[in-house]
């Protein structure tokens, strides 16, 4: 029992002891790298900071995340959670150039970022963000003018020998015409906007300079219109293939925010995208963009959700979209079918021939007392209608629900 007594956590191998400290938020890592020098030479280990979340700890400011880049960060980043100051009543600088460069060296492999209640007025462009990014997801945040215009910080950097330089402007074109980004581009795949008031047309026109672009997600972002979002689109130019060419994957979708004049950026999408294959749709674009979503040939997946629809609506969609591979819906709320109301003493015992048609009523009922199960079936919860019907229309297509309802007839 002595034996037992005794042992204590420096006679776990350094291993288990790593697991045991992932479990910690960055805060309570930090604290354990004061217990002792072991520790705090386990604290410091790579594999603790691959998947750094700081959104959950308040008051995160500037001189924190320069301690946290100098003593901890390193290599092994992957993941970077970070919380503004745009709702702190302190407010002050959060991400300066200078952090950001240093980041971008420290940390070569990070690939994503996510923003959370962040002030970017103060960066020019988001060429300062690192280059190994892949997804940048800002929510809440706010944006300049120019964020994602990636030739203001490359034309400012440009000497007036390399811009007369017919070599070099011969070799930008060259890599323009393979499709290659150019080294001070920016190599993001997957861009997120959630809830970011301050992202207009202007900014939704200079990702078409984003050669890398796949994955789009705008949700609840009010300014972003149906003029912007059509002169965007992938189209035939003069010089080929237009805007956002490289595009596979679009979300729109607004749920929030009651009282906001709608744009209905969907309707933009009636003039076509060249290569757009997945299509998700949320919340009051779903009606205009259902509309608009016969124009896109190459959509192969379609997604739907929190919103309310009705069969005849998703059937009437659905007739045109011949090539579709997958429908989704999401939180969707389906209307019940409208019966016609039944009038007192319509088609009841008359003599001209109302004991025949009563006669042929019984025997249809009759015949097939299926039919009426499936009718009655049908009426309490029009999915298993829905289903059979865009089984006809779409025989090469998978319809999945996902935590879908029916709204209840009060009468």
């Amino acid at each position: 029992m002595d034996e037992y007594k005794a042992c204590n956590l420096d006679y776990f191998p350094e291993n288990i002891l790593i697991d045991v400290l992932s479990f910690l938020s960055v805060r309570e890592v930090v604290r354990a790298g004061r217990v002792c020098k072991r520790w705090k030479r386990l604290v410091k280990d790579q594999r603790l900071w691959r998947l750094v979340d700081l959104t959950t700890w308040k008051g995160v400011t500037s001189r924190i995340l320069w301690l946290l880049l100098r003593q901890y960060l390193g290599c092994g980043l992957r993941c970077l959670r970070l919380r503004g100051l745009l709702l702190s009543a302190r407010g002050g600088t959060f991400l300066s150039e200078s952090w950001l460069k240093a980041l971008s060296t420290k940390c070569p492999r990070l690939s994503k970022l996510y923003l959370l209640h962040a002030d970017l007025r103060g960066l020019p462009s988001c060429q300062l963000l690192p280059p190994s990014l892949q997804i940048l997801e800002l929510r809440g945040c706010e944006l300049p003018r120019e964020f994602f215009n990636q030739t203001s910080l490359a034309s400012s950097q440009e000497t007036p020998e390399a811009t007369s330089s017919v070599g070099a402007q011969q070799k930008r074109r060259d890599q323009k015409g393979k499709g290659q980004a150019s080294p001070s581009g920016i190599g993001i795949d997957t861009l997120v906007l959630n809830n970011v008031p301050s992202f207009t047309d202007q900014h939704l026109q200079s990702l078409t300079t984003w050669e890398r672009l796949r994955r789009l997600e705008l949700r609840d972002t009010f300014r972003v219109t149906a003029n912007g979002l059509r002169s965007s689109a992938a189209k035939e130019g003069v010089c080929g293939v237009e805007g956002l060419s490289r595009l596979k994957f679009l979300e729109i979708g607004i749920t929030g925010r009651q009282g906001y004049q709608l744009q209905m950026a969907s309707l933009g999408l009636g003039a076509g995208w060249l290569g757009l294959e997945e299509l998700s749709l949320g919340g009051k674009e779903v009606g205009p963009g259902l509309l608009c979503a016969s124009r896109l040939k190459d959509l192969k997946c379609l997604c739907l959700w929190a919103c309310m629809l009705s069969k005849m609506q998703i059937v009437r969609s659905c007739r045109m979209l011949r090539g579709l591979r997958r429908l989704e819906f999401l939180d969707v709320i389906f209307q019940p079918p409208q019966c016609p109301p039944v009038v007192e003493g319509e088609g009841g015992g008359g003599v001209g021939g109302g004991g025949g048609e009563e006669q042929d009523n019984d025997e249809a009922a009759g015949g097939d007392n299926s039919n009426d199960e499936n009718r009655t079936l049908d009426a309490n919860d029009p999915i298993p209608s829905l289903r059979r019907s865009l089984a006809a229309l779409l025989p090469s297509c998978t319809v999945v629900f996902t935590n879908c309802s029916v709204q209840i007839n009060p009468d």
